[in-house]
């Protein structure tokens, strides 16, 4: 598999990184339901096995609980993946989420992600939100700091607009941004990505398959059954009147891919792929069959027809 240069860092990762936010399974209020971690466990190693060489995690996730089982996958493997991770979402002992971006705070969720991942040094360390945004300018002195420490390789940004990313640059080069993305949520097309292009920010972008909905696996019964833990239950995409039409999308995708032998999934991921300012998109996985259904998206290109053909969905349905 290619690897791109993430931004001016001199990390090179493929196209594909696995997104681990759905193995921290249920029990917390952004859980995906019920997961078995020995799959999980599974799906890490077929990702490394499939030549994807980077993993995104988050402190957060599964209250860390995610951040655990990447240390334990990865324990004593000689084609260790980069790791990536997040802070500023904390919680209490009832598992309750709040915010904070506090010198005392981030130091302390840094030595804690260090503990569960078994590792010295994190490859990139991301402020996950923008929150209290009036200690952005504190989160990311902070970070700056514990990258001299050696503590943090690089250090990068999720969820931030251009305005919030001016403020960090002033301190710190911001070496990548992990914005949302997809088909369904275009929206950093207008400006946030320009932005990065202009500043050499590498990006990352998540849920190119909108948490499934662009798999061609999903239906309005298997949404039915979701189990009550799982965020995507509540979410406005999974219910009417946005959800016939993500799933008419979806349809869209798989016809496009089946004279390739490709998955919906994978005509999804790539049109992600396709934008100049994107370095690498995170595709999540619970069971390793998942990746190897995706892992195609790293080299399929969509042509110039199939590209306007997606736009004039999107013009008419969106």
């Amino acid at each position: 598999m290619q690897t791109r240069q993430l931004g001016k860092s001199d990390i090179h990762i493929t196209p594909l990184g696995l997104g681990t936010w759905a193995i921290g399974g249920g029990n917390w209020e952004s859980g995906w339901g019920p997961q078995d971690d020995e799959a999980s466990i599974a799906t890490i190693h077929r990702a490394i096995d499939l030549g994807i060489n980077w993993i995104d995690t988050a402190a957060v996730y599964g209250l860390g609980h995610s951040e655990e089982i990447v240390g334990k996958a990865l324990k004593g493997r000689s084609d260790r993946p980069y790791v990536f991770t997040k802070c500023s979402l904390v919680w209490n002992d009832r598992g309750e989420i709040t915010s904070s971006l506090k010198e005392q705070s981030l130091r302390r969720e840094v030595e804690n992600s260090l503990r569960r991942l078994q590792v010295d040094t994190i490859d990139l360390y991301q402020i996950h939100w923008p929150n209290p945004e009036p200690d952005i300018e504190e989160g990311w002195s902070t970070l700056a700091k514990l990258m001299s420490e050696g503590k943090l390789r690089y250090i990068g940004v999720s969820n931030f607009n251009v305005e919030q990313m001016e403020r960090a640059r002033k301190i710190a080069p911001i070496t990548s941004l992990q914005p949302p993305y997809s088909l369904i949520k275009p929206d950093v097309e207008h400006e946030i990505l320009p932005y990065c292009q202009e500043h050499n920010i590498g990006v990352i972008v998540y849920s190119p398959m909108m948490s499934g909905l662009l798999t061609g696996k999903m239906t309005k019964e298997r949404i039915d059954n979701f189990p009550e833990d799982d965020w995507r239950k509540r979410d406005e995409e999974f219910q009417e009147p946005h959800l016939s039409r993500n799933l008419k999308l979806a349809g869209l995708l798989q016809e496009i891919g089946y004279p390739y032998n490709r998955t919906t999934a994978e005509v999804a991921v790539a049109w992600t792929l396709r934008h100049p300012a994107v370095t690498g998109a995170i595709v999540g996985g619970r069971r390793p069959e998942q990746i190897e259904e995706i892992v195609g998206a790293a080299e399929f290109r969509l042509s110039e027809s199939e590209l306007e053909q997606i736009e004039r969905f999107l013009q008419e349905n969106f």
